[in-house]
């Protein structure tokens, strides 16, 4: 059995839901190390660094409502500047749903090169064939590089920057009509 490296605290609680009363220390020592790699690591910050202008990334996060129901939210963004380039909400969730958003996210010629995501079910063969389709390499990440430091493309800052309320932006042209 293979556990997920960040995982010590969720097996304590599992195991004493099955009747075991065992620390999280104790866990942490019988768990398998796993030797992190830094060359593996530096070549891939060099990769971004290099082409972080052609890269894009997208994933999900859900949002229960009120009612307990769940909302899937996708937001691509792009790695220059880590500016949001879409985000839209769905109570259901569909291949084709994401594959739309895609479009609307690269329209005409702003498609970056690189498109990084999971390896989650929502991003199944016919998403993965559209965004081939579109002229974009795909991307996928590692089930467990989410949990390795440099590796994740979405952060708790920018997911606060994404949901923090902004005030519309006065555009300074239609103030210099009015002027004149």
């Amino acid at each position: 059995m293979r556990i997920p490296r960040g995982a010590s605290p969720r097996v304590p609680a599992e195991l004493q839901k099955l009747g075991f009363d065992v620390s999280e220390r104790t866990v942490s020592r019988y768990m398998p190390k796993r030797p992190v790699e830094p060359d593996v690591v530096e070549r891939w910050k060099i990769f971004l660094r290099n082409h972080r202008h052609a890269i894009s990334a997208m994933d999900f996060f859900t949002v229960p409502t009120v009612t307990f129901d769940v909302l899937y939210i996708l937001f691509v963004i792009h790695h220059d500047r880590r500016k949001v380039l879409h985000l839209n909400v769905t109570p259901l969730l569909s291949a084709e749903w994401v594959v739309q958003q895609l479009r609307e996210a690269f329209p005409y010629e702003t498609i970056p090169r690189y498109l990084i995501f999971d390896r989650d079910g929502k991003f199944g063969l016919s998403v993965v064939a559209a965004i081939k389709a579109m002229g974009i390499k795909p991307s996928r990440t590692g089930y467990l590089e989410a949990l390795e430091e440099g590796k994740n493309p979405f952060d708790a800052d920018t997911l606060a920057e994404l949901l923090r309320p902004r005030r519309p932006r006065r555009d300074n042209t239609d103030d210099e009509e009015k002027r004149r």
